[in-house]
């Protein structure tokens, strides 16, 4: 009896999914919070940019206070930094680790900030690629 040739199999092709903007900046954050390059709240954040550390910046549009958004922006384009505005603060804290998770993970409790600055990325990774692509895009449109 001669035993049958199994064929090699080919290496199976990984799909990419495709990454939401919104869930490339949850992993950008969480990765310059890890390398220690992320400012929460308005005095880290105002010290960054005015300091023109800043590579990003995040902002919550349920922010009620005008002249705290006034500010940032303002500092953001004064610098030339990116703003992205977030829905919520309290999503924005949890993803800057300012929440207390339940065992499976999920959030309980988040403390919510009105803003978020990136000095640092901390590496060059996809998401951090799929972001900053959709803000040479956004600035790219405002220019039009």
């Amino acid at each position: 009896m001669s035993e049958e040739e199994v064929p090699a199999e080919a290496p199976a092709v990984v799909e990419e999914v495709e990454m939401s903007v919104l869930d490339a900046l949850k992993e950008v954050l969480e990765k310059a919070m890890i390398h220690g390059g992320l400012k929460k709240g308005l005095h880290e954040c105002a010290k960054a940019l005015d300091r023109r550390t800043a590579r990003l910046c995040c902002l919550a549009k349920d922010c009620e206070n005008a002249e705290y958004k006034k500010l940032i922006k303002g500092l953001c384009a004064e610098g030339e930094v990116h703003v992205v505005m977030v829905e919520a603060g309290k999503d924005l804290g949890a993803w800057c680790g300012l929440a207390k998770l339940d065992d499976d993970g999920s959030v309980k409790k988040a403390v919510r900030t009105s803003c978020a600055v990136i000095t640092d990325f901390g590496e060059e990774t996809r998401a951090l690629s799929i972001l900053l692509d959709y803000l040479q895009k956004q600035a790219d449109a405002a220019e039009i």
